[in-house]
């Protein structure tokens, strides 16, 4: 019996037994673990919030493959929690096949879409904030080289990478920007060697300045980025805190607004797509004790400044899944 099956069985025990856990939230992680100082973790934080704050419970399970997606889904939706969310794109298919099924359930998507008149489906502006801090990174590079490190190649990271090369280039239009992805594959989520290995090699071209958005995978460049003493820069959660000093910024995604806000919702949450940017403070860049030495006045400003035009539209940042090209970036 797998790790999985225990658990739902045991969720599914416990929701038949208890009739409060019926009108319970779920959340369910993606590949890569609950506590990878990253995407997934700023869900639980998301979630954790929502039951600090209001005494309630929620169910959340961490899967191991891709088979236990459907899996999943259809077992808490068959014991009554509500709503279901879920992070990461990778979901987008199985809501398709799911959701109908469960009518009366409400389903929250957070990175994945789709079309099921139960499903909301939260993206966000990351190209926006990748914009601000390819701004920051650019005025404190003495190189004049950049590195992206992202996980697995699809669109949505290219869109992290895009924006953040049209950052720096909008600071210094001669700046190189040297852009790795991991892997094909949802492995490359969490291979913290890759990232390292990637991280030296950018390093040995001239970076210093690397921006990791790779869920667990970026941990290996944010380690390496400390060692060989040069600046990186986190994503998703704040992740200044891992090496203070040697961490720039972190490109803040919150995911845990999108959870906290889904749960307090419960089932009124309106089915459809809800865009998290700039202006909604859905993304961001994180500043604290543990980097406040290394942004200078003048970079907060020029990224406030830019911040405050890119949500009056005086800005674009181009959106590389719009049309599958980046003008700043070649992939």
């Amino acid at each position: 019996m797998t790790l999985m099956t225990k658990f739902l069985g045991a969720a599914a025990a416990v929701a038949l037994t208890a009739g409060a856990a019926l009108a319970d939230p779920a959340l369910i992680y993606d590949l890569g673990g609950k506590f990878d100082k990253s995407f997934n973790e700023a869900a639980y934080n998301g979630a954790e919030r929502w039951a600090a704050e209001t005494g309630g419970s929620y169910r959340d399970i961490e899967i191991q493959s891709e088979a236990q997606r459907e899996q999943a889904l259809r077992r808490f939706a068959e014991n009554g929690f509500n709503p279901i969310i879920t992070t990461g794109f990778a979901w987008s298919s199985v809501f398709d096949e799911v959701a109908p099924d469960y009518p009366d359930t409400k389903f929250v998507t957070i990175d994945g879409y789709s079309g099921a008149e139960n499903v909301q489906s939260v993206a966000f502006s990351e190209h926006e904030g990748s914009y601000l801090v390819g701004m920051i990174a650019a005025m404190a590079s003495e190189s004049g080289t950049v590195g992206f490190v992202g996980g697995m190649d699809i669109p949505l990271i290219r869109k992290f990478a895009c924006g953040y090369a049209q950052g720096a280039k909008a600071v210094n239009p001669d700046i190189t920007v040297i852009s790795n992805m991991t892997g094909t594959t949802p492995a490359a989520w969490n291979d913290p060697v890759k990232g390292s290995e990637l991280a030296n090699a950018q390093i040995s071209q001239g970076a210093d300045v690397i921006y990791a958005a790779a869920g667990g995978t970026g941990l290996g460049v944010l380690q390496t980025a400390a060692d060989e003493d040069i600046l990186s820069i986190g994503v998703d959660s704040n992740q200044n805190h891992l090496f203070p000093g040697k961490v720039l910024t972190s490109m803040l995604k919150r995911v845990d607004v999108a959870v906290y806000d889904a749960m307090t919702q419960g089932d009124g949450i309106a089915p459809g797509v809800r865009v998290m940017d700039l202006g909604a403070d859905g993304v961001g860049y994180a500043m604290d004790d543990n980097n406040a030495e290394l942004v200078s006045a003048e970079m907060s400003a020029a990224a406030e400044d830019a911040k405050a035009k890119i949500i009056a539209g005086e800005i674009s940042v181009h959106d590389y899944t719009s049309d599958d090209s980046c003008p700043a970036l070649s992939f």
